[in-house]
C-alpha cells in the first residue's frame, strides 16, 4: 500500500494563506499519510514575549532548558494542535503527537563537541517504535508530529523535522510503499538559488556528487539531500522535495519538484 509521508517546512506554517492552501490540498490525498511539521519563527516570537532569547549557532537553534520549556509548548502545545483543529475542519481525522507519544520517536542528546546544543535530539537509526504508529494509519487517522522527541528517562529533546521525517519513512516503509516528500516555499533543488525556476527534476548519487563539486547548492537544501539519500539507502521508495502549493500532484503520481532515487 501507498503512503505518504509528508514534512512541512517553517516558511510555510509562517504563512497563513499557503499554510490554508497546503492543508485543504493534504486533507484532499487519499489513503493513508503522516505529517510532520518544522516550527517556523511562532516560538522565536513567543520567546521574546517571555523574555527567552534566541541563539542560533550555523542555523540551528542553542536549546538551553528555557527554551526546551518554550518549544515544547509552541510546537508540541500551539502549532501542533492549530494544524490539528485545521485538518479536523477539513474532514481529514488528524491527531497531534510528538516523538514522546507512544514512544515513537526516542533519541539520545546530542553530545557536546565544538558547540553545545544543548536538548537537541539526535535519532539512532532503528530505535523507532513503528507499532503504535501503524495502529493508527490502519484506523484511519492522520498522525501529525511535531519536531520533538524524547531521551526515554523523561527529557523532551527538540529535533529537526527533515530529520523525523526521513526516520519515520524508514520505520515506515516495512510495511508500506513510502514516498518521502519535503514540501517548503521553493519548486525543489535550484541550480541556481536566485532563480526559482531553474528546478532540477531528478537527483541521484552521480548527480549530487557533481553538485556538490560544482558548488550550486544552496547550504539550506544540503540536511534535506542528505536525509533523502540516507531515507532512500534505508528503504524509502522515493523522495520528492517540492512547493507546499504543489503537494497535490505530488501525491498523484506526476513529480512538481525534484525526486531523489
Amino acid at each position: 500500500m501507498q503512503l505518504f509521508v509528508i514534512k512541512v517546512g517553517g516558511n510555510v506554517i509562517d504563512n497563513p494563506a499557503l499554510l490554508q492552501s497546503f492543508l485543504q490540498d493534504l486533507a484532499a490525498v487519499e489513503g493513508p499519510k503522516v505529517l510532520i511539521h518544522g516550527g517556523g519563527k511562532i516560538a522565536t516570537r513567543i520567546g521574546n514575549q517571555l523574555g527567552i532569547e534566541s541563539r542560533y549557532v550555523n542555523g540551528r537553534r542553542i536549546t538551553d532548558a528555557p527554551t526546551i520549556d518554550l518549544v515544547t509548548m509552541v510546537y508540541g502545545g500551539l502549532v501542533n494542535k492549530q494544524l490539528v483543529a485545521q485538518l479536523q475542519s477539513l474532514r481529514c481525522n488528524a491527531i497531534g503527537l510528538t516523538g514522546a507519544d507512544a514512544g515513537i520517536i526516542p533519541a539520545v542528546k546530542r553530545p557536546v563537541k565544538e558547540i553545545d546544543y544543548g536538548f537537541v535530539g539526535d535519532i539512532t537509526p532503528g530505535t523507532l517504535n513503528i507499532a503504535p504508529l501503524k495502529v493508527m494509519l490502519d484506523a484511519g487517522l492522520t498522525p501529525v508530529f511535531a519536531p520533538l522527541t524524547h531521551n526515554g528517562q523523561g527529557q523532551m529533546l527538540n529535533t529537526n523535522a527533515d530529520t523525523i521525517a526521513a526516520s519515520l519513512a524508514t520505520g515506515l516503509s516495512a510495511y508500506y510503499q513510502v514516498r518521502l516528500i519535503y514540501c517548503f516555499e521553493k519548486k525543489g533543488v535550484l541550480q541556481d538559488a536566485a532563480d526559482d525556476n531553474s528546478v532540477i527534476h531528478l537527483i541521484n548519487r552521480e548527480i549530487y556528487a557533481r553538485l556538490l563539486e560544482q558548488k550550486v547548492l544552496s547550504d539550506g537544501i544540503l540536511p534535506k539531500l542528505e536525509n533523502a539519500f540516507a531515507a532512500i539507502e534505508s528503504g524509502v521508495k522515493e523522495v520528492l522535495i517540492g512547493h507546499a502549493a504543489d503537494v497535490r500532484s505530488n501525491t498523484t503520481g506526476a513529480v512538481a519538484g525534484t525526486l531523489i532515487c
